[in-house]
């Protein structure tokens, strides 16, 4: 049933881009430049950025939550889309950092309801430059299933968000496999964006200077929730799932290779045995990562771990941690121009089935 429309209209006018607990880039207006177009040998290439952030104020307020920050209003996505255009990304595909996992049943349920509706319209209204996750109230697995359905079947989503954990529950618990399963059912794309290892900051080993409850934070939790799909079987069971991890999948790519070793040092003491070496599992298809990595290098050493064909672009816009993302892989050296135009949006664009 679609919500009242005085409701979606003050949703409509009120949506807010945020994004991993940081202060946003500056919302002062932009002068609007010419739409930079990304070649590859001679091909227009769609480049699609699958980490974007917004949130919908209307729903936030059924809990009380307050706004990360300004970012930038439902009625005037001037500066966003100058930032698009002047970066060369041609489609975001918008994602809501979860909140809302500690809520009730009833408060939860009606917030996906005005979330994902709100997000739909925003969408339509400009279809040629931005597509959206769904959301979802995973600590109530079942009713997550329903909106998943829903989403898809009803509202046309490809994709739903979720956290590294679900209020401190790690996302391989049994509990959730209701949720593995629709999302396996539907072939819907997961994108996973971390809310930090909060567990640690009580202890205070994040804190200090550096930020460290984002700058480490983010890239553990994501690690966290990677190898626990990997050694407790949830994979393995649902082997029609396909993840993206933001921030290049945290740091499991980078020392994936331990995580083979432990398996034949310590067989006894892993528990039961995923059915592959862990690190097939970076490789096989089920496994998706963005490109928030920073350096020619580290998208290098990605690539190799992963493959081109396992690898997106990110921007996490509208967060200043990168603005480069499109001439970080047209630098990477002996890429072909099909893993380049995989990277730049080939694989986003199927697996979200956006036009090319």
């Amino acid at each position: 049933m679609p919500i009242p429309a005085d409701l979606l209209s003050t949703a409509l006018a009120g949506i807010a881009f945020v994004g991993c607990g940081m202060a946003s880039a500056s919302a002062a207006p932009a002068t609007h430049l010419r739409r930079r177009e990304t070649v590859v040998n001679g091909k227009r290439v769609k480049t699609i950025d699958v980490h974007a952030h917004c949130i919908v104020p209307a729903a936030a307020a059924l809990i009380n939550h307050p706004l990360e920050a300004p970012g930038l209003l439902m009625h005037d996505t001037s500066t966003r889309i100058a930032a698009m255009d002047a970066q060369g990304i041609d489609v975001e595909a918008l994602s809501i950092n979860p909140y809302w996992y500690r809520a009730e049943r009833d408060a939860a349920a009606e917030l996906i309801k005005i979330q994902n509706e709100t997000l739909v319209e925003f969408c339509a209204a400009s279809p040629d430059r931005f597509v959206a996750f769904a959301t979802a109230a995973l600590q109530y697995p079942d009713l997550a299933a329903q909106q998943v359905e829903h989403a898809v079947k009803t509202l046309g989503f490809r994709g739903v968000g979720v956290a590294g954990s679900v209020a401190g529950e790690e996302l391989a618990n049994p509990r959730f496999h209701p949720f593995w399963a629709k999302c396996e059912e539907l072939g819907v794309l997961v994108f996973m964006h971390p809310l930090g290892t909060r567990e640690l900051e009580p202890s205070g080993r994040l804190g200090g200077s550096g930020l460290l409850t984002n700058t480490i934070g983010n890239p553990l939790e994501t690690t966290i929730a990677l190898s626990h799909l990997i050694f407790e079987g949830t994979l393995d069971r649902f082997p029609g799932l396909k993840i993206c991890a933001a921030h290049g999948g945290g740091f499991l790519p980078s020392y994936a290779n331990r995580s083979d070793a432990v398996t034949r040092c310590f067989p006894d003491r892993v528990g039961p045995l995923p059915k592959k070496n862990p690190t097939a599992y970076l490789k096989d298809g089920q496994l998706f990562f963005d490109t928030i990595v920073f350096t020619p290098e580290a998208l290098r050493h990605l690539i190799a771990e992963t493959g081109a064909g396992q690898v997106m672009i990110g921007t996490d816009y509208p967060f200043p941690w990168t603005s480069t993302e499109v001439d970080l892989v047209l630098g990477i050296p002996d890429l072909t121009d099909n893993e380049r135009i995989a990277i730049l949006g080939g694989t986003a664009a199927r697996l979200l089935g956006i036009a090319s």
